[in-house]
């Protein structure tokens, strides 16, 4: 059969994807406003046949909020959370880093390690929790241990997974001219493990938000999860939905906002390697 030369996919060897026709950015916008809308009508409607306690309806949990954003203690409770967060995950991408590189360069260490690591992956963030408020009692320090043990795990094996896709041409060509083992992983563990690590590393950052509120329940004085753990004692169910939707909306605020375009802006060069 013969091939016409005009075809994008005899000139590259390549087949052709077939263009899509799916709908555009504003159109997916405007699907999930109105999304957003059937959710809060279902949440209205729902509030209807409960009691206010029980589930407050939008209006209510949105006058809540106002006046949370008009206490001088929210704004406070808020950078407290998160210095938290950022700090407890900030530690653990630098040992996860450090110890997946070391892990990953090093078979046998990789054996010896990796029971230790599964049975870390296999303790809960509660038990993280319980462990941390025995060890440091009402500090900043529990919650930024719990987002520890629960962001490092998830960064090391990403990056020790990572370092088993290095090619091995590159390492044997590195022995050979007797670079040294630092420059073997700068130079080359590096850039491959990369790509997983930043995907492993919103992923940790998410989860360290979401197990810090637990860890403030318990053992915090302040915090999101402090006045969630008080709204709830004190049945204010309205400011428990406050609380909540504001710390959704500022992770999801931190995923559109800066951490999807840095990595877009990061590895744009792999979208380019991949369509030339």
């Amino acid at each position: 059969m013969a091939m016409d030369p005009t075809d994008p996919a005899a000139a590259t060897g390549r087949p052709t994807l077939p263009r899509s026709g799916g709908p555009g950015g504003w159109r997916i916008a405007a699907l999930r406003l109105l999304l957003l809308a059937a959710l809060l009508l279902a949440w209205q409607v729902a509030s209807w046949n409960m009691p206010a306690f029980v589930l407050p309806g939008p209006l209510r949990v949105w006058e809540a909020w106002s006046n949370l954003v008009a206490s001088p203690g929210f704004w406070k409770d808020l950078g407290v959370t998160f210095e938290r967060v950022v700090i407890g995950f900030l530690l653990a991408a630098v040992v996860g880093v450090v110890l997946g590189l070391a892990l990953g360069a090093s078979e046998t260490l990789g054996a010896m390690f990796e029971p230790v690591l599964t049975v870390i992956n296999t303790v809960s963030s509660t038990i993280w929790a319980i462990f941390a408020l025995i060890w440091f009692g009402l500090s900043n320090w529990t919650t930024i241990f719990v987002v520890f043990m629960t962001a490092m795990p998830l960064i090391l094996t990403t990056v020790w997974q990572g370092t088993k896709t290095v090619n091995a041409d590159y390492v044997e060509l590195a022995r050979t001219f007797r670079m040294p083992r630092r420059q073997v992983l700068l130079k080359i563990y590096l850039p491959t493990i990369l790509p997983p690590f930043f995907s492993s590393a919103r992923l940790a950052f998410g989860f360290g938000a979401r197990v810090s509120l637990v860890a403030e329940t318990l053992g915090a004085s302040s915090g999101v999860g402090y006045r969630l753990r008080q709204a709830a004692d004190l049945v204010q169910t309205d400011q428990v939905f406050a609380w909540t939707l504001t710390l959704v909306t500022l992770m999801l605020a931190l995923e559109a906002l800066i951490l999807k375009p840095l990595e877009n802006r990061l590895f744009r060069w792999r979208r380019r390697a991949g369509e030339s």
